[in-house]
């Protein structure tokens, strides 16, 4: 590989690295054809781009990234595969359940909204984490909660009321 065609992919990679808040760092090595071909047609089928990449290409676009990585250069060893994803918690739950198949992808790190997860043990805390819009609407959930009961207390109490001013006025 030439520098200049070095420089492209540092550069394609540092403009998918930009543009998505969810990137997943997995090792796929040892999957023959076939499982591997499994994989990348789930991750199709889950709106997951996957793409295998090398280490030092990888490094080199994160530190020109905007994005700070932190600890994810780190886990630059051995074969790394990205995955890019709209929801946080997509790939997670992809490497889980095809981990009911085959020992692999083991997850190496994790990029996801600002927050950087290292390591395989982390892979349940990314498979609970709610999309921005789950937790948008159990906020909103949670802020309407209140009000409705105060409405159906109104309602309910109201109707108490008028029965007894009517219950009154017949007397009379």
């Amino acid at each position: 590989m030439t520098r200049e065609e070095k420089a492209t992919v540092i550069e394609d990679l540092k403009a998918q690295l930009g543009d998505n808040k969810t990137i997943y760092l997995a090792d796929i090595s040892g999957l023959d054809a076939g499982t591997t071909s499994d994989l990348r047609r789930a991750c199709f089928k889950a709106n997951i781009e996957l793409s295998v990449v090398k280490n030092t290409l990888l490094a080199k676009a994160m530190e020109a990234s905007e994005k700070e990585f932190g600890e994810l250069q780190d886990v630059l060893k051995g074969n790394t595969s990205l995955m890019f994803a709209e929801a946080g918690s997509a790939p997670a739950k992809l490497i889980k359940s095809f981990r009911k198949k085959a020992e692999r992808p083991i997850l190496k790190g994790a990029f996801v909204e600002e927050a950087v997860f290292v390591g395989d043990d982390m892979l349940d805390t990314l498979v609970s984490i709610k999309s921005k819009e789950e937790v948008i609407g159990e906020i909103i959930g949670l802020l309407q909660s209140p009000v409705k009961n105060v409405i159906s207390g109104l309602k309910s109490s109201g109707s108490t009321l008028s029965g007894i001013l009517k219950t009154l006025s017949e007397k009379e």
